[in-house]
């Protein structure tokens, strides 16, 4: 494998196929990635009887760096290879010690430093490992590339789910890695024999009804339909028993509807098709003229202070006011929905004069 920057799938590939380098400079926020990255190496590159007495695990804040490298150099026993982890390489007093290690690493261990951050890469020892060793930023994912990585979880799991499903449950989970992993295993069990997952199975097994689910007040707010959206929203929290974080979680799936609708509506103004529009704003074009009719609804300015009242309640629910969650709810959805009737009335107005 080249050195320099490589990504998680190339390196999950070159793991999953056996091909390993003797060191590795992992870097980046995304630590559900990283952490995966390291189970899927000590999973291929070690069999069960060889871990014992060849994989070493180290915590940089708690290590000596002289110590470490004495770990890195050392033969394995009994085994093809070793491999060392360093966890928090950047908390390492004196890291710049392995440098050195850097322009002739053990060949016969497989040594992979991690940094949870993006460290300095102009300085040492992170510039010789950028230059020398297999390196790799890990960066969150963005919400548009969240789908395509659901789609290949579940099919490690040995499904497949529906591109109506995959949008609902990218949506529930925001672009929290940890909580889509857990979801999808929650959903592989609930499918049972089925080998596709569905859009029901996204809103059964997260407790909710098909009539009375976060998806349908989505669409009934941005249809601005007022009496609609509040019997859902109730019916929602009267379903739950922590009030607070289904609020919370409804607040976080509505901004990211309103946050497409608003990119929809620039992507419009410069006449771009709707299949283009759909991979700009992260929905499938299977979806795209639901998103198209409600953001007739609304305005630049209408939507804007839509992605503001949202962003209030976020606030007030996290500790900000003094008021009940349900208040807060039914302030946000009257809000929401008379902004874009507003402007859809005014629209309609136009059109008849």
């Amino acid at each position: 494998m080249a050195r320099g920057g490589v990504t998680f799938k190339q390196l999950d590939t070159a793991f999953s196929h056996g091909n390993f380098e003797p060191l590795y400079f992992l870097y980046g926020e995304e630590a559900f990635l990283i952490d995966a990255l390291q189970h899927r190496l000590i999973e291929c590159a070690l069999g069960p009887g060889e871990r014992d007495f060849n994989l070493d695990i180290i915590y940089g804040a708690e290590a000596d760096a002289r110590q470490a490298l004495t770990t890195c150099a050392s033969f394995p026993v009994m085994a093809p290879r070793r491999v060392v982890i360093i966890r928090d390489f950047e908390k390492m007093r004196d890291n710049r010690l392995f440098k050195s290690y850097a322009e002739q690493p053990n060949p016969t261990a497989i040594v992979v430093l991690v940094c949870r951050s993006k460290p300095n890469l102009s300085a040492h020892p992170y510039r010789a490992l950028k230059e020398k060793a297999v390196a790799a930023e890990i960066k969150p994912l963005t919400a548009a590339r969240l789908p395509a990585w659901i789609v290949d979880r579940v099919k490690t799991a040995g499904l497949e789910i529906a591109p109506r499903a995959c949008e609902m449950l990218a949506d529930f989970v925001g672009t929290n890695l940890q909580t889509a992993a857990a979801e999808i295993d929650k959903l592989t069990s609930y499918v049972g024999d089925r080998d596709t997952i569905e859009e029901i199975d996204v809103i059964r097994a997260s407790g909710q009804t098909r009539e009375h689910n976060v998806f349908e007040l989505q669409k009934a707010v941005g249809g601005c339909e007022y009496a609609r959206s509040m019997v859902i929203m109730e019916r929602l929290l009267q379903q739950t028993s922590n009030v607070r974080g289904e609020c919370i979680r409804i607040v976080t799936i509505l901004s990211s509807y309103f946050t497409k609708l608003w990119k929809l509506t620039i992507c419009q103004e410069r006449r771009l098709g709707e299949k283009e529009i759909a991979s700009r704003i992260g929905v499938s074009p299977y979806f795209i003229k639901e998103y198209i009719h409600n953001a007739k609804n609304f305005d630049q300015g209408s939507l804007e202070g839509c992605l503001t009242s949202l962003l209030a309640a976020d606030y007030e629910l996290k500790g900000g006011s003094h008021r009940s969650e349900h208040m807060v709810m039914q302030l946000l959805v009257s809000k929401l929905t008379d902004r874009g009737s507003v402007f859809a009335h005014s629209n309609k107005a136009l059109a008849l004069t």
